[in-house]
């Protein structure tokens, strides 16, 4: 198979990953306002003056990470976070139309914030202690865990198994710094986007993929040649990217995700994104009215198995 062809395998695949995610989303359900679930209760912190001025959120978000961030057969954006994101919208607007999406590959998160290009980044941002000198981060909303796609009968089956091996992943990426850190044998290949990782993958470039399960996931399921190796690494929970030192904004975002977490909206939103089959192994990554998790007090890329 020649490179063009493979590169056109590659991103079919993606894409057939990206169309599997978004047939789980309701129809009926997908982007519409909901202003009796969505109004606040009173006292809860006032939207910052500027976005209220503004009248709608500038907000980055992943294109091409079903079924967090992603770009639909509709050619609209949608995914988990973006849901987070409308729901923002309505809270802020009472509309759920009211926001701009920026896309926001793994290297391009914390330049959008630090250059005021968006007001939040809602886009698989896992924390960590180094990423919060640089900006602030929300409280945590999703509980994430490394994985590796490999090929069924490919070199690498198990995690041991990559020192030696290139390992396709994103630049600037909690699994490029780990991989740095604890298999120094390993050969990281970064790339700027997880469908590029993919798509260097499948093109025979790299021997597996590392990055988040749900992501991974996605491309397993669209391609039976693909599998994920049972190794659980990397826990990592996710939080909304927020410009340091803006805490009126934090004030404002950890408010909703608090009440979000309190009405069970989450578990409605994985439901909108995740296929039925699949719904069960990830309802207990997202925050409940019980369910309770916060950020690792060491930094996870710091440690090696």
């Amino acid at each position: 198979m020649n490179r063009i062809a493979m590169a056109v395998t590659a991103v079919a695949l993606v894409a057939a990953a990206m169309a599997a995610w978004s047939g789980a989303v309701p129809l009926a359900t997908s982007g519409a306002d909901a202003p009796s679930q969505a109004k606040p209760k009173a006292k809860l912190p006032p939207l910052p003056a500027n976005i209220k001025t503004r009248g709608r959120w500038n907000i980055g978000v992943k294109c091409d990470v079903p079924p967090f961030g992603y770009i639909n057969v509709k050619g609209q954006n949608a995914g988990f976070d973006v849901e987070i994101a409308r729901w923002f919208a309505r809270y802020a607007f009472g509309k759920a139309s009211r926001v701009n999406f920026t896309c926001a590959p793994t290297p391009a998160r914390e330049p959008l914030l630090t250059a005021d290009r968006v007001d939040l980044v809602i886009s698989t941002f896992t924390y960590t202690r180094d990423r919060d000198t640089r900006i602030d981060f929300s409280r945590a909303y999703y509980k994430a865990g490394g994985r590796l796609l490999v090929a069924n009968n490919g070199p690498v089956q198990k995690l041991s198994d990559i020192n030696g091996r290139t390992i396709a992943t994103t630049s600037g990426s909690v699994y490029d710094t780990w991989m740095k850190n604890c298999f120094k044998e390993a050969k990281p290949l970064v790339f700027d986007s997880f469908a590029n990782a993919v798509l260097a993958f499948r093109g025979g470039r790299a021997d597996a993929v590392m990055w988040d399960d749900t992501a991974v996931l996605g491309i397993a399921v669209a391609d039976g040649t693909t599998k994920l190796t049972s190794d659980n690494f990397l826990a990592g929970p996710y939080g909304i990217g927020i410009k340091q030192g803006n805490v009126a904004l934090k004030r404002w975002v950890d408010s909703r995700l608090n009440l979000m977490k309190k009405r069970d909206t989450f578990i409605q939103i994985l439901k909108n994104n995740v296929p039925p089959r699949l719904f069960a192994a990830f309802q207990d990554n997202v925050l409940r009215p019980k369910n309770n998790f916060g950020y690792n007090a060491v930094d996870p890329t710091t440690v090696c198995p």
